[in-house]
């Protein structure tokens, strides 16, 4: 008895929301322009000139019904056919207002033909009136929610009704049921054709979404392949350090209690950093023993380049090699950092650029090393590659890591070109820093 008494009571207060509801959605002037159309950008405003067209076109076939088969002449059937065209074109910027202003030109025409009615002519529209009023409907359906386009229906049908029902004079015909045919597919046809648009629309987002994330996840995909690569190259020199501390002792002739003691300490810190940098970096290590990251498996350096190239010419590219300056053992991030780099460079000919000539120059400076893989045209297209299209990303890390540049886009006859500089010298900060990222 309770819960019926609560819903008892709880139905007045629904049935005022929905009113509410309803009348803020037929009695708003919000402007809702009619999209332009986003292809081809030159057609952009077609359907606002196709629109302001039939808005001139069914205004003039309006008056020519008023004034020749409902006798309504003057200043009254000047005015109605002005307000069933300019409902059209308002329609297209304010939907709602437009819509009013179409119900008070079908309130105008019915009052004006009211007593010029033939035996057997429709009312309160005109033969053509349905029709000059679905357009409005259709602009309606297309910016609005379903239920804002069935209030805009089901009031103007309602109205239709009641005016039949109670003035409809004798010699007339119903036009109700002509009227919610029209009404009732042009506003289906609005409610797909806006369904479809906002489809396309969040189709675009999430694509764009996608590939934003896409991006992120392989730049963050790349920097856990870095971290796992920085690992080898510090813990081999982590190694290095405590293994010279400890024979550094034997070397020195009665070393001191206190040299001694540094050198223990020495070892001693260069062990515990070791243990840290395996605590916090061992966790990205690759359990795939074929990995090349897998710590039994050396990290590659320039002096297999020469390997590279050669496995790169049997996928069946042709690739020249140029070194300039005198060729000379780096430090092993920029000798790792130079060979991914030629190696990602390699691997985006193959893919996208089949038949084309590549270059590789290496050139030897004081302070730098500069990179450059360069390839021509490609002789044929490009199959569809699985990739995540995004290893620049990966090279431009790997450059900016070790505080080096980089510059990659399309050549001025054709073909694409990367080009890097890495300074052979970098800050002794720039590795410890990016290492915390």
């Amino acid at each position: 008895m309770k819960a019926r008494i609560d819903t008892t009571d709880s139905r007045p207060g629904r049935i005022r929301g929905a009113l509410r509801t309803l009348s803020e959605d037929l009695l708003t002037s919000s402007w809702d322009p009619l999209p332009r159309m986003a292809r081809p950008r030159w057609l952009a405003w077609l359907p606002h000139v196709l629109l302001g067209y039939l808005a001139v076109f069914l205004g003039g076939v309006v008056q020519n019904q008023l004034s020749g088969d409902y006798r309504v002449y003057g200043a009254a059937g000047f005015l109605l056919t002005v307000l069933t065209s300019a409902s059209i074109l308002l329609a297209m910027f304010w939907p709602i207002a437009g819509w009013w202003v179409a119900l008070a030109a079908a309130a105008g025409i019915a009052s004006e033909t009211y007593e010029h009615i033939s035996l057997g002519q429709p009312w309160p529209w005109l033969p053509a009136g349905v029709f000059a009023f679905a357009p409005v409907v259709l602009l309606v359906a297309l910016r609005k929610p379903p239920r804002v386009t069935a209030a805009v229906i089901v009031t103007t049908l309602v109205l239709d009704l009641l005016l039949e029902l109670n003035f409809r004079p004798p010699p007339g015909t119903s036009s109700v049921a002509e009227a919610a045919l029209v009404l009732g597919i042009i506003g289906l046809v609005g409610q797909l054709l806006r369904s479809l648009r906002l489809a396309r629309g969040r189709l675009v987002e999430q694509e764009t979404l996608t590939e934003a994330e896409r991006a992120q996840r392989t730049l963050l995909e790349e920097r856990s392949r870095i971290a796992r690569e920085l690992h080898d190259v510090v813990a081999h020199h982590m190694s290095v350090i405590s293994i010279q501390a400890q024979v550094a002792v034997h070397l020195a002739e009665n070393p001191s209690e206190e040299l001694k003691e540094n050198l223990s300490g020495i070892r001693g810190n260069a062990l515990e950093a070791l243990t840290e940098l395996r605590r916090v970096l061992g966790v990205l290590r690759s359990e795939d023993p074929g990995d090349p990251a897998n710590p039994h498996h050396p990290q590659p350096t320039l002096g297999e380049l020469d390997a590279l190239v050669a496995n790169v010419r049997a996928a069946g590219l042709e690739v020249s090699t140029e070194i300039a300056g005198e060729p000379r053992p780096l430090t092993p991030g920029v000798e790792l950092t130079a060979y991914r780099v030629v190696q990602e460079a390699l691997s985006n000919c193959l893919r996208h650029a089949p038949g084309s000539r590549v270059e590789v120059g290496l050139a030897y400076g004081p302070r730098s090393l500069h990179l450059c893989v360069a390839n021509t045209a490609p002789t044929r297209s490009a199959s569809p590659s699985p990739g995540a299209g995004h290893g620049l990303l990966g090279m431009r890390e790997r450059a900016g890591m070790l505080g080096g540049e980089m510059a990659a886009g399309p050549r001025p006859g054709g073909g694409y070109e990367v080009s890097v500089i890495l300074p052979t010298d970098p800050p002794s900060g720039s590795v410890p820093e990016e290492s915390r990222n």
